[in-house]
């Protein structure tokens, strides 16, 4: 989650001015707040987080350490491929995300044989990456968003229209998980060699490879 810092800073000569900073993660919001404390003129310090709710400085502070214990700086990269001959897709995923103190990889892939087109197989990736958000208990934080479609990056980013009706109906189901997750996606479309680890996965899938893997990195 992102806020940003609204305060109201007064001078020894009792001249006052209100400030607000841009958006910024918890910990540096945090750091910052403290720091213009200890002056003794910021007054009325506050908080806003993406969803326009307001919070003090204390109970930041008590939200911050409940998210230690949980996932957070979450990163998903996704990638699906879909063989004309066989009719089946691979899909896969890997997810990125810090928990107490540590940072972790998830590694997912399947085969599923129930889609039409390579561009279904990639929000079925992405799906796939969701589920797995919701059984690591990530929710209501910003979501790195990562892959090499530019279908689905920017059909889902509202750049491009969605016309078709199957894949109109995979950006609803992605964008209704999403919101009962309270998930802020981020997205990002990047070229396959940056996606090479989702790309593999995907391709592990069609030759049959299961995979599901958790390690600290």
């Amino acid at each position: 989650m992102n806020v940003r810092m609204e305060l109201t800073y007064k001078t020894p000569k009792g001249i006052e001015a209100e400030f607000s900073s841009n958006e910024m993660n918890i910990e540096e919001a945090l750091l910052i707040a403290e720091d213009v404390q200890k002056t003794g003129r910021a007054k009325h310090l506050t908080f806003i987080d993406e969803n326009a709710r307001s919070w003090t400085i204390k109970e930041l502070k008590k939200f911050a350490e409940g998210i230690q214990t949980e996932p957070y700086h979450v990163s998903v990269y996704f990638d699906g491929g879909f063989n004309r001959e066989t009719r089946k897709s691979g899909l896969g995923c890997a997810v990125y995300y810090e928990q107490n103190g540590k940072t972790y990889r998830v590694r997912k892939n399947a085969l599923v044989d129930e889609l039409e087109s390579n561009n279904e197989a990639e929000y079925a990736a992405l799906d796939l990456a969701l589920k797995e958000l919701e059984r690591l208990g990530v929710h209501h934080l910003p979501v790195r968003v990562i892959g090499d479609s530019q279908v689905v990056i920017h059909q889902l980013n509202g750049e491009w229209p969605c016309y078709e009706e199957s894949l109109s109906r995979w950006a609803d189901r992605i964008e209704s998980r999403m919101e009962k997750l309270g998930i802020t996606p981020d997205y990002q479309s990047v070229s396959r060699k940056e996606n090479r680890e989702a790309d593999q996965l995907a391709s592990q899938a069609l030759k049959g490879t299961d995979i599901m893997s958790t390690i600290d990195i």
